[in-house]
């Protein structure tokens, strides 16, 4: 079993084991939430000077931890009741459990507060992230196409999209 930085690194790097890993870990909920709340942190830090000062930093980790929440949800009755596929078995534990290593990547928004460089490098962990999703998604729910998992992750996003707009006018 990997360590937890193994698990962040594991998941940065898009390892397919490291999902596999702690889908099957009952224990890992803690894990993925930190993984979540570090990867919030991160992202408003590097957001600094962008306007992101006036969010609070609070708000925006609580808003992303039930985000985050819902989106699992959300995923998971796509995946398991609209799209699943003949071995798709998965549980809300597994999904929350890998997409919240998903937001390993996140992590690198920190340095979105550099000079030149951080405005390219955010939308470039944004993109990253996305495909970490993907993956987890494509392994909590057992498919064997990618492309399934991505249409999942498009058919969640639109319900996504929405809650985030709403806590965004809240918040």
């Amino acid at each position: 079993m990997s360590s937890f930085h193994e698990r962040i690194i594991g998941a940065a790097k898009l390892d397919i084991h490291i999902f596999e890993e702690v889908e099957n870990d009952f224990s890992a909920l803690g894990q993925a939430m930190i993984v979540v709340v570090l990867s919030s942190l991160a992202g408003s830090i590097g957001l600094l000077g962008r306007g992101g000062e006036s969010f609070s930093i609070i708000a925006g980790t609580v808003a992303n931890l039930v985000v985050w929440f819902l989106w699992a949800w959300i995923t998971y009755l796509i995946g398991t009741r609209i799209l699943p596929m003949p071995q798709t078995h998965a549980d809300l534990g597994q999904l929350l459990r890998t997409t919240g290593f998903a937001a390993a990547p996140g992590i690198l928004k920190i340095f979105g507060v550099l000079p030149i460089v951080g405005t390219p490098l955010l939308i470039l962990v944004g993109f990253w992230m996305l495909a970490a999703f993907v993956l987890a998604v494509r392994q909590a729910l057992d498919y064997t196409n990618t492309f399934r998992a991505v249409g999942v992750c498009l058919i969640g996003w639109i319900p996504y999209m929405a809650i985030v707009s709403i806590l965004n006018r809240i918040i």
